[in-house]
């Protein structure tokens, strides 16, 4: 799959995102890339309402990820700016979350880029002309994980 979305307002990143929450299923990864400012934790938190996240969404930064167990699906919040060597996702027990029964948003994905599986969905987020314009390309997933 690859899909490019020209986004004209944050209210359409959060629209897209409660999308893919609703369809969302057990051991999805949901790769974000992008700059600061790209919508990456805008998205996330309207993932998890889509997928009835009840808690207060906030990003990981300091912690690296974040548990919400409250929706459908629980959701894994990672946030791998600060992981200076991909090793260090293994101290972290990353496979359990990527290969186990809850669907994992990762913002700075291509910081660990080589440690995503290969069905993992891989959102490239790129600013737009104007302000809040903003464009989206969505690709890989497979059958199970097609979101659109």
């Amino acid at each position: 799959m690859n899909k490019t979305l020209h986004i004209a307002s944050e209210k359409e990143t959060e629209k897209l995102g409660e999308a893919i929450g609703r369809a969302a299923v057990p051991g999805m990864v949901i790769a974000l890339i992008g700059d600061l400012g790209t919508g990456k934790t805008t998205l996330t938190k309207s993932i998890a309402r889509g997928l009835g996240v009840t808690e207060t969404v906030t990003s990981p930064t300091f912690n690296i990820i974040r548990e919400y167990r409250s929706g459908r699906i629980p959701l894994f919040h990672f946030d791998v700016y600060r992981i200076a060597d991909p090793e260090e996702m293994y101290e972290l027990g990353y496979e359990e979350y990527f290969y186990g029964d809850g669907v994992c948003v990762v913002e700075w994905a291509d910081l660990i880029e080589e440690l995503l599986p290969e069905d993992a969905v891989i959102i490239r987020m790129n600013r737009g002309a104007a302000e809040e314009e903003r464009e989206y390309t969505i690709e890989g997933g497979n059958e199970d994980t097609c979101i659109f």
